[in-house]
């Protein structure tokens, strides 16, 4: 397991960013979010969609880039299925101890979301760990390792949505992924050829911007470029990549208000409403989590918006959809991103 140590790396907090879009860079925005082509000539591919040229294309992804609104371009896996585990913790750390805190995490090779949150248990994130690993074990460790006062493990145990899109009003919005994570598939052993095991690991970097992007990876691994797009089209069908997709900074774009809402739910109600809850445009993320002596809710929602009175409007809204009594749910206001990137599984 990582053991973080004491630094002076600097987190990668939330910034404003200023930078007009025309209906161009939406769409281009929109587009890419859902899916970027896996292709030879992929930006020649999305300028023929956008109707311009695959240089301008490349220009204006560096151009959101340099401005921080894309965070980067690459594949997003299917952990579970490449032998890993996942887990959201939640601690309770003391205001002093908060700023070394996330330091610590920030550089954290397994964990890919990092947010200070308006609640009692202020630092969440998200990690990753070999199945084999003991999660729980793991986890207390970390939390006596970051002296936090609590800490609490809340892996998931049904994923009712998945893939944060933020459409931008031009092009039609895309269906967001959706899925149900059977326990049962955690502990399997991935069954990879070496071609696979290749293709996953050269694959997770962030696309190089150039006319040929892929040949950089194929030419590295010694692959016919062909043989290296058709090895990642069938990882996708076999569901091992859920898709390849531009990550994109969502405060730059203003969805400024995130917030994760959480109930308390029978267990009887939480399929529908799960469902019902995972059809919100507004909602990315919706799963059934574990709970614990210290967090009673089990079911989780992400929901954005451009104002804290929005998310709040739509948290009540999705509580009457989803018959759900608000009186038993939470909100917890993300105050600070210290990380938001992409784990590298290696296989």
């Amino acid at each position: 397991m990582y053991l973080p140590t004491a630094g002076t790396t600097k987190c990668a907090c939330k910034v404003k960013l200023t930078m007009k879009l025309d209906n161009i860079d939406k769409n281009l925005l929109n587009i890419i979010q859902s899916e970027f082509p896996l292709s030879r000539e992929p930006f020649a591919q999305l300028g023929k969609e956008l109707g311009i040229r695959d240089k301008e294309t490349i220009q204006r992804v560096a151009k959101l880039k340099d401005a921080g609104i894309i965070r980067m371009i690459g594949p997003v896996f299917n952990p579970q299925l490449l032998g890993y585990q996942t887990t959201l913790v939640a601690m309770q750390v003391q205001t002093e101890l908060l700023d070394e805190t996330a330091r610590i995490m920030a550089t954290h090779p397994m964990v890919s979301h990092c947010y200070l949150r308006e609640h009692k248990f202020n630092f969440w994130f998200t990690l990753a760990l070999p199945v084999e690993d003991d999660m729980d074990d793991k986890v207390l460790k970390l939390g006596n390792i970051l002296k936090a006062d609590a800490t609490v493990n809340l892996p998931a145990i049904k994923m009712f949505k998945i893939g944060a899109y933020f459409g931008l009003g031009i092009a039609k919005k895309q269906e967001s992924k959706k899925g149900h994570i059977p326990t049962s598939s955690r502990g399997k052993s991935p069954n990879f050829s070496s071609t696979d095991r290749r293709v996953i690991n050269e694959l997770q970097q962030d696309l190089p911007l150039t006319l040929h992007p892929f040949n950089f990876m194929s030419t590295s691994l010694s692959m016919d470029i062909n043989d290296f797009l058709d090895t990642c089209a069938t990882l996708i069908k076999r569901k091992i990549m859920r898709r390849y997709s531009a990550s994109v900074n969502h405060n730059s774009i203003g969805f400024t208000a995130n917030a994760m809402t959480c109930w308390r739910v029978p267990p009887d109600l939480v399929e529908p409403a799960g469902k019902k809850i995972a059809a919100f445009p507004d909602v990315s993320h919706c799963y059934q989590r574990r709970t614990g002596e210290l967090w009673p809710y089990n079911l989780f929602a992400m929901i954005h918006a451009d104002t804290r009175e929005k998310c709040q409007a739509l948290a009540r809204q999705v509580s009457q959809e989803a018959g759900l009594d608000p009186g038993n749910s939470i909100i917890l206001f993300s105050t600070k991103e210290i990380k938001k990137t992409r784990v590298r599984y290696l296989v």
